[in-house]
């Protein structure tokens, strides 16, 4: 496509690259043919190309779909095995391949070289020091001195034990392996990139540091110092997902030296430029009240920042793609709460309000559990305790009626569907000591002894129970399949090919497993989200070119689309 042979262009001529191209645009074949025309043109001898774990074999067919007499190297399991690991980074290092292929665990664990991670630390602690002084000359705040300090303390610890640790000179460094470019797949995976900031008390400004994305930072810092600013292509349909601080994230990634000639490398000199706090009134949490929250949400400037960033993002939206793609009924099933549903929630809205009041030891309680409970039950309630009853007009049971018909309708063109659910997935039983932390949930003494508790860990999962009710209502069983049976990437293979054949036509999974990388949409027709999925790249496997059937639907149960 005409979109395609444009972003090839836009690595080969200009710099680093960024393919931020809608979901289904093809981008795997554009970096493939980038990769193997830069090469041709000797602009480049040695292409690295990191993807996701899952993804490596499925790349590795793709590139020699277009490249049949492509000679690649792609990574398994056992050659990042400790014993393996030296002798394939030495296969690299010495091999004359056009790709190597990999995965993102496996690529983290091809150290930097140790005088380059020194170098880098100095860098960042010498940033903090000047922060610091600007804060103090500036008569700002004690706290945001204090928390600063404790970045560079953090980062001074790292590097005290980075020079205690003995020297390993028989380690294969990624300076050493020749690569001279490196394409990154699904790059959205690496933008908790370390920031600092004197901004106080804005949500979605996180500090945390991310390994992986250091890393990745550091590697790119080295492409650009060998290639010139020409070596970095990531490709992803959500560079900016729910964070503005991503953009710049980004630009980091791609325009460092750009950002230093502007002198904007330091997050509140671009802030200052492009962006703005704003305050305003958000609903708590716990769903009882509001409160005030300043969050960083608005661009200004944009057409200088939108010229800055698309000097490396080649950007392409589904509008301006026109891709075949099928035309989408959405429909929104909202299904009310049960009794025990409506109790439950206003013991979580007890819970949340005792720990904003600080009365509860976090230890003990807090709301990364009180969200997880709250999540689990607006799914099913027999997920916290499977001895309360299973009433008709829940998610499941109005979920699992659309897919029967949905699936009688399309039995004459053997037609698909997916279910996503990313809770209560099928796993092994946990031990005693696990079950007896269940147990000991508070979401379960909501109840207050109206229905018995199970004496060991609930065995109810939502897969199975779709499963049995699907053939209870005359669905053949082997037409029924989850993604986690198809554990090795052989048995996912063989799946995806039974489901785009229709041998298999309801495939359940979680956004991890059936997300990214699962192309079965040759005859698929509906999609059913039974929770929600936390980001805007989790949505769209059913929005995608080369369809059987021209209309397609996504049912979202029991929630709203915003």
């Amino acid at each position: 496509r005409e979109h395609q042979k444009s972003a090839i262009a836009h690595v080969l001529y200009g710099g680093n690259t960024l393919l931020a191209h809608e979901v289904g645009a093809g981008k795997t074949f554009e970096m493939v043919a980038a990769s193997m025309e830069a090469k041709r043109l000797g602009l480049c001898q040695k292409s690295l190309f990191v993807v996701p774990n899952h993804l490596t074999e499925q790349w590795a067919s793709e590139f020699l779909r277009l490249y049949p007499s492509a000679n690649i190297l792609v990574t398994t399991k056992k050659d990042f095995e400790t014993h393996n690991r030296k002798k394939f980074c030495a296969r690299i290092a010495t091999g004359d391949y056009d790709a190597i292929i990999m995965g993102h665990s496996q690529f983290e664990r091809i150290p930097i070289s140790r005088e380059r991670q020194e170098r880098l630390l100095y860098e960042q602690i010498d940033e903090i020091t000047e922060g610091i002084a600007e804060v103090q000359a500036s008569g700002g705040e004690r706290f945001t001195v204090k928390q600063l300090e404790r970045t560079r303390k953090s980062l001074e610890a790292r590097l005290e034990k980075l020079q205690a640790e003995g020297r390993k000179d028989d380690v294969v460094t990624f300076e050493q392996l020749g690569v001279d470019r490196l394409f990154v797949d699904e790059a959205h995976n690496y933008k908790n990139l370390f920031l600092y900031t004197k901004m106080r008390n804005v949500a979605g400004l996180s500090t945390s540091d991310a390994q992986k994305s250091s890393d990745m930072f550091a590697k790119c810092r080295y492409m650009d110092e060998i290639t010139g600013n020409r070596g970095v292509i990531f490709a992803t349909g959500t560079p900016v997902s729910n964070s503005m601080t991503e953009l710049y994230t980004m630009q980091r990634y791609l325009q460092y030296e750009r950002l230093q000639e502007l002198n904007m490398t330091h997050f509140d000199c671009w802030a200052s430029r492009f962006g703005e706090t704003v305050t305003a009134l958000e609903l708590a949490p716990e769903g009882t009240g509001y409160r005030a929250r300043t969050r960083f949400s608005k661009f200004f400037n944009l057409p200088e920042l939108m010229n800055l960033f698309k000097e490396v993002a080649d950007i392409k939206t589904a509008d301006q793609l026109n891709l075949p793609t099928p035309e989408v009924e959405y429909h929104n099933i909202v299904a009310q709460p049960t009794e025990h549903q409506q109790e439950m929630v206003k013991a979580l809205s007890e819970r949340a309000s005792l720990v904003h009041s600080g009365t509860v030891d976090p230890s003990q309680d807090n709301m990364l559990k009180i969200t997880s409970d709250g999540r689990k039950l607006g799914l099913d309630q027999r997920i916290v305790n499977q001895m309360l009853p299973d009433e008709p007009g829940t998610k499941v049971n109005q979920c699992v009626d659309n897919i029967m018909q949905i699936w009688r309708d399309g039995k004459a063109d053997k037609l698909t569907q997916l279910v996503f659910c990313d809770i209560s997935t099928p796993q092994a039983k946990a031990p005693a000591s696990k079950a007896a932390k269940t147990l000991d949930n508070p979401l379960l003494h909501a109840l207050e002894g109206a229905v018995p508790l199970p004496e060991q860990e609930p065995v109810f999962t939502v897969y199975d129970d779709i499963r049995q009710k699907l053939i209870a209502q005359g669905m053949p069983a082997d037409q029924i399949a989850f993604i986690h049976e198809a554990n090795t990437e052989v048995r996912k293979k063989e799946l995806f090919s039974k489901v785009r054949t229709g041998q298999v036509r309801v495939l359940l999974g979680s956004t991890a497993k059936m997300g990214a990388g699962t192309n079965v949409q040759d005859r698929l027709v509906a999609l059913h989200d039974l929770d929600c999925p936390w980001r805007p790249g989790d949505v769209g496997r059913i929005l995608r070119t080369f369809k059987i059937k021209k209309n397609v639907e996504v049912t979202d149960n029991g929630k709203i689309i915003i």
